[in-house]
């Protein structure tokens, strides 16, 4: 069930990256100093990265358990 959900993340950040989706933040906008694009690239970036860690730690964990 936990890789599952790991495969569904996976499917979530690449569609997050895909042209449809990433065409909506690219403007001539800034936020933070930042242009609109880079923010939001490294921000799904960061989320995807902490999120794959919490559920492969999660499930590190529930291994421990079991033994």
């Amino acid at each position: 069930m936990k890789q599952q959900k790991l495969v569904a993340i996976s499917i979530l950040i690449f569609c997050l990256f895909n042209f449809p989706i990433l065409s909506l933040f690219n403007k001539n906008q800034f936020l933070f100093g930042i242009p609109l694009i880079y923010f939001y690239v490294f921000a799904i970036w960061i989320i995807g990265i902490l999120i794959v860690a919490f559920f492969a730690e999660k499930r590190n964990i529930d291994r421990k358990i079991d033994e």
